[in-house]
């Protein structure tokens, strides 16, 4: 038996894990699905400070308080920077990270530093609007590939804004040997690719300290696909 913790993107919440955890339960596993502050069912706690650290301190806190051990931790998207900084912290904590179509960020780096490699004018917007309201609206869904009618009307109601300052404030790590030793895999959503995670993608597809899946999904593959998801992820036990 493996413990899972699975760690939303921006924008969403623990909510979008509804139809991928219940399939590693049903194998026998824990799943633990942390919503970070100011997002999802923790909305009301939404403020303009919100940074990654803050983040980064929801996920530790639930390893520490549950005092979790052996975990396969997966970030999506926005959560590979938050699982990084974990990790970080508590790598004797921590089996396998797993990246799902997620950033994979150096030391020093930012999401926007990423985001403005691949996709620069996502980038300027973002700063844009973040600058002046402290937070980011959801982009559209067809950018994660959400477009079926019933899709829509599971993520549509549960997105919000994210705090800006998650994108800008640029990852510190304290244990960066550990972490290197940390066995990682990557999960590429390639159909169709949202632009900001072929760089990561490309970058560990032929590394042999890396586990590389392709998923030819969109970028939501938790809701897209649950079940060929959730059959990565019980490779990763």
């Amino acid at each position: 038996m493996a413990t899972f913790v699975l760690v939303h993107g921006a924008w969403h919440g623990g909510w979008k894990w509804k139809l991928v955890a219940p399939l590693l339960r049903r194998a026998g596993h824990d799943v633990y699905t942390p919503t970070l502050t100011g997002l999802g069912e923790r909305a009301h706690l939404a403020r303009p400070g919100i940074d990654l650290d803050l983040h980064v301190q929801d996920v530790v806190a639930l390893l520490e308080m549950e005092d979790l051990r052996e975990v396969v931790l997966l970030g999506h998207s926005y959560g590979g920077m938050v699982i990084t900084g974990a990790a970080d912290r508590a790598p004797g904590r921590i089996r396998r990270l797993v990246y799902l179509d997620a950033f994979v960020p150096e030391n020093g780096k930012c999401l926007l530093d990423y985001v403005d490699h691949a996709v620069p004018e996502r980038a300027a917007a973002f700063r844009k609007e973040g600058e002046q309201h402290g937070s980011v609206a959801p982009p559209p869904l067809s950018l994660w590939g959400i477009v079926k009618p019933e899709h829509i009307a599971f993520a549509k109601p549960r997105e919000n804004r994210h705090p800006f300052h998650c994108f800008t404030q640029p990852i510190r790590l304290r244990n960066p040997e550990a972490l290197a030793r940390l066995p990682k895999s990557f999960i590429h959503c390639s159909s169709p690719a949202t632009g900001s995670f072929d760089q990561f993608a490309a970058k560990y597809r032929n590394d042999p300290g890396w586990r590389f899946h392709e998923l030819a999904t969109g970028h939501d593959a938790m809701i897209l696909v649950p079940e060929e998801l959730a059959a990565v992820l019980l490779q990763s036990v």
